[in-house]
């Protein structure tokens, strides 16, 4: 059985869009789906200053959260999950770690999200750092326990230098964007059971709302054929991040679009 969170709370935000364009989204997937969502947390304005701050804001509300996660995998459950900003995901991956340590993370992202704050306590951003962050490559106060190894980057094409080299290395799991992606993406899944993140700015600027813009994206039909592909296996749960909304406003624009290249795993994980 699937339960829905609606995490509407800080995650190093730099605006409200994010906030806003969970909860449309979570109402979307809670009428399509046909379940009630749960919302954990609540808007605020954005925090100045560097990660830290940033971090130190969100961390209530992002416990608040991983308790919610584990509430709903310890009931034998399946998470599907909204979030302004993937940096909520330093709550949510220790979780599915501790539950499903050799399961695959299926991570599609512009970004590696791999960096380290690297002695700079303001100079780096927050979201960039979620996946060494849950690895235990730096101390979030959140948990950690992930293994990169089990990470698969989808569609990631904005690489900094470090997490090239991570790729290089085969620390990290990548599957381009470009022709043959749900086949590749089988041979890099290798059979495992998978917990899905998808970041809006995977996609070609202009399809969805969202934050970051980079060229080189994947295609609505792209990311539906990636789910198909997915939802061929054992799949633990699904949260979806950076879909930007404006507050108050009616149905989010391209929210439809992005639900219906979805389907084929919101049907398996009902």
């Amino acid at each position: 059985m699937v339960e829905l969170t609606v995490y509407a709370g800080l995650a190093g935000d730099r605006n409200c869009r994010g906030m806003a364009g969970a909860i449309g989204l979570g109402a979307l997937l809670g009428q399509t789906i046909d379940v009630a969502a749960r919302t954990v947390g609540a808007p605020a304005a954005p925090v100045p200053g560097g990660w830290a701050d940033q971090l130190r804001a969100a961390r209530p509300g992002l416990r608040r959260l991983a308790a919610a996660i584990d509430a709903i995998l310890a009931a034998g459950r399946r998470p599907l999950t909204t979030m302004g900003r993937c940096a909520a995901a330093l709550a949510t991956l220790p979780v599915i770690a501790r539950y499903h340590p050799d399961a695959a993370i299926v991570w599609f992202d512009a970004h590696g999200d791999s960096n380290l704050p690297a002695g700079r306590p303001d100079g780096s951003y927050l979201g960039g750092m979620v996946l060494t962050g849950a690895a235990g490559g730096w101390d979030t106060d959140l948990g950690s326990g992930l293994d990169l190894a089990n990470v698969v980057l989808v569609g990631s094409r904005d690489l900094d230098p470090a997490e090239r080299e991570l790729v290089r290395r085969g620390t990290l799991a990548l599957v381009e964007a470009g022709p043959e992606l749900p086949a590749r993406l089988r041979r890099a899944v290798a059979g495992r059971a998978v917990y899905v993140h998808i970041d809006c700015d995977v996609l070609d600027p202009g399809l969805v709302p969202t934050e970051y813009q980079v060229p080189g994206g994947l295609t609505l039909d792209d990311l539906a054929a990636a789910c198909a592909a997915l939802a061929e296996g054992e799949l633990i749960g699904i949260e979806i991040a950076e879909f930007e909304s404006v507050p108050s406003e009616g149905q989010p624009v391209g929210a439809v679009e992005l639900v219906t290249a979805l389907g084929p795993l919101l049907q398996a994980l009902r």
